[in-house]
């Protein structure tokens, strides 16, 4: 008999940091990988807030704080829910963890009960799914398609909801996609989980400052008033400061629900970083001018890499709202076999191959709960992008 967890047996190692692992170990034994598999900015951290870090460890600023987060910071989180969204919140709403991650296990594990579902739309962030299972609940995963830009609709919403759904998981713009809900269409979605009220709603906007050709960011709570008391809107300072090993996110939401997520994080980790913290207030709160130019790099990475892929036959790569992913289609390619006599079967096989035969890491689509796709994070240089996927375009074209 196994000692380890039953529950852990129906949990799978995140397929992104696997891909990832892979690829830096064939690079340690000398190969030319170019790494598509990591959502990581290669900005580095804006001086300011690497200034505001150095000052709090001169400053002493290195001791135990509160559980979930220094006053100052849940001050500045609602500071910035205010200017961003104009939705009001007191500190007593908000829980800082180690990393937006830590933010949204936290709210399931002192929420979920056996039984309890949670709906998540796919293509879904691979972790969502094996966090419902950690904490005792049951995904309910509902695919969208391409023909739907990756979006899903009202209709699919409603059918999804049954007397047991608790939670609807939310990410705008989206990982793996880039796909990023305008007002109208959130408002469609907002309008039907009005009409269920057991519904919660955990909002993942990690990626909201990320947005392009004019798409204009928007969250549940602000488009639809009514979803205030039961909705935990989810961020953190990973992605748009290039924070990711600074680990901070944060949530506000119903004062109960905060209390039960710091319970959680009280006999686990306890506080975050207090360095890490003071960095995260003078992001939150000091200037947000490298925002714009360092959207307009994504933004022209991006149009490089949805051009490129775009010329393969049998690859359709649509181009997203936000974030700094791809996520083509590779439908076309399915059947076809590698020089080395890989049969492409599966968005599995043929990000595997791509690695193997051509030294470019990506994930496979069904780690993300839909196939037959691929997911290009481009957060990383213009020359490493080109390259990537001329060679993408090489094997693709040597396939039979």
């Amino acid at each position: 008999m196994s000692f380890l967890s039953a529950t852990l047996s129906r949990v799978k190692p995140s397929p992104t940091i696997a891909m990832t692992a892979k690829a830096a170990e064939l690079k340690a034994a000398g190969r030319d990988v170019i790494g598509l598999s990591a959502g990581e900015p290669d900005f580095d951290t804006p001086q300011n807030i690497k200034d505001a870090a150095i000052a709090a460890i001169a400053a002493g600023k290195t001791k135990y704080t509160a559980p979930d987060g220094i006053p100052e910071l849940k001050q500045a989180v609602c500071a910035k829910m205010k200017r961003d969204h104009g939705l009001d919140y007191t500190p007593a709403q908000v829980s800082v963890g180690t990393g937006g991650k830590q933010t949204l296990y936290n709210a399931l594990t002192a929420t979920l009960n056996e039984g309890d579902e949670v709906i998540i739309p796919a293509p879904y962030w691979v972790s969502y799914p094996d966090m419902v299972l950690l904490a005792g609940g049951t995904p309910v995963v509902v695919e969208t398609s391409l023909q739907s830009s990756f979006k899903l609709t009202p209709e699919q919403l409603e059918a999804a909801i049954t007397p047991n759904t608790k939670w609807f998981i939310f990410n705008s713009p989206s990982n793996p996609t880039g796909a990023g809900y305008s007002w109208d269409e959130l408002k469609a979605l907002t309008d039907v989980l009005v009409r269920h009220p057991q519904v919660w709603i955990m909002t993942d906007d990690m990626y909201e400052h990320l947005a392009y050709d004019g798409f204009a960011f928007c969250t549940p709570a602000q488009v639809e008033p009514q979803l205030y008391d039961r909705t935990l809107t989810c961020n953190g300072v990973s992605k748009a400061y290039a924070m990711t090993g600074w680990r901070i996110g944060y949530a506000a939401g119903p004062t109960e629900l905060v209390a039960a997520m710091r319970k959680v994080q009280s006999q686990s980790t306890s506080n975050p970083c207090s360095v890490s913290q003071w960095a995260a207030v003078e992001a939150l709160n000091g200037t947000q001018a490298f925002l714009a130019p360092n959207n307009e790099v994504f933004k022209r990475r991006r149009d490089l890499v949805v051009d490129m892929l775009s010329q393969i036959d049998g690859i359709t790569c649509p181009t997203p709202e936000g974030a700094f992913y791809v996520y083509p289609s590779i439908a076309g390619l399915i059947g076809k076999t590698t020089p080395a006599g890989t049969v492409i079967d599966s968005d599995e096989a043929f990000a595997t191959a791509l690695l193997e035969e051509a030294d470019v890491a990506v994930v496979f689509g069904a780690a993300f709960g839909l196939s037959p796709n691929f997911r290009v994070s481009y957060a990383t240089s213009d020359q490493a992008l080109t390259e990537a996927c001329t060679r993408i375009q090489r094997f693709c074209a040597a396939l039979t």
